[in-house]
């Protein structure tokens, strides 16, 4: 039987994904309010969007999109953020940044309606962000812990995906700029194919950095200018095929002579003014060999 959902790879070959196109939610943004770098400008924002579709689309990715309204939630566009997936569906998260709460029940609802069963949905005091998370194998969760993901949201996801054979393993995140600023795990580390992720090492956590090297990871470095652009946030479409936003071209450099395909897309508006680069634009419902 053909699926049409699951995913427990971080590289597999993306099949299905959803994305939302930048709305006018995204454009009326207050920077001061969102901390973007700057008010995006719409039309440019949405064809920057195109382009990265267009690259999903190339690489054989099935394209949906999240057109739900959502007032005053200009982070929607980030679809990664309030849900990840597994083989057997999706676990809906709590946002720790909290203008974006809301937004995990209209993705709920889209997921729902694309028939991806919704094994587990985090409450109380729980906060997780798909920023923090990727899958280091098929039963190995990493997980971010900072100002958007806390304790009682890791010890939820364990309660969650204990079932399922699933590993947890926290990753202490540093403080950097504070609060209002947007630190997640991926904004440190990639993974781009089998045991190869893009990092940058000033921020990643020793412990973890030890732990993926015994694992037999090699790395990619990100210099420190190109930190500042998202050199570290690329999204893996197959094994070895990835692609990051346009501007890094040290981060590019190394990664193809690690025998890497880059590709790349323009992201001034969508991605820079907003902090949010390919691996927070899509969430790949599913991913196959």
């Amino acid at each position: 039987m053909n699926r049409s959902y699951g995913s427990q790879s971080t590289i597999a070959p993306v099949r299905r994904v959803l994305v939302k196109r930048p709305d006018t939610e995204f454009a009326v943004a207050d920077p001061g309010k969102w901390h973007y770098t700057d008010r995006p400008d719409l039309e440019i924002a949405q064809q920057e969007h195109d382009g990265l579709v267009a690259i999903l689309r190339q690489a054989g990715a099935e394209v949906i999109y999240h057109d739900e309204v959502q007032p005053d939630r200009a982070d929607a566009i980030f679809v990664y953020d309030p849900a990840i997936m597994t083989d057997q569906g999706a676990i809906i998260l709590r946002m720790g940044k909290g203008l974006r709460r809301g937004e995990e029940r209209a993705l709920a609802r889209r997921l729902d309606s694309l028939g991806v069963p919704l094994l587990y949905s985090l409450h109380g005091e729980a906060q997780a962000e798909g920023g923090d998370m990727f899958w280091i194998d098929h039963d190995t969760l990493a997980v971010g812990l900072g100002f958007r993901t806390n304790q009682e949201g890791v010890r939820q996801m364990r309660e969650a995906l204990t079932p399922l054979g699933v590993t947890v393993i926290p990753v202490e995140l540093p403080y950097y700029e504070g609060p209002e600023s947007c630190l997640h795990l991926l904004s440190l580390i990639s993974l781009v194919d089998h045991r190869l992720a893009v990092v940058y090492p000033p921020l990643l956590s020793v412990p973890f950095w030890q732990d993926l090297r015994e694992r037999g990871f090699r790395f990619v470095e990100v210099p420190r200018e190109e930190f500042e652009t998202m050199g570290p946030n690329v999204l893996a479409l197959a094994p070895g095929h990835c692609v990051m936003l346009e501007g890094n071209p040290v981060t590019r450099r190394r990664l193809e002579e690690a025998g890497c395909e880059v590709q790349t897309y323009r992201g001034e508006e969508v991605s820079l003014k907003a902090e949010g680069g390919p691996t927070c634009l899509t969430l790949p419902i599913l991913r196959g060999e």
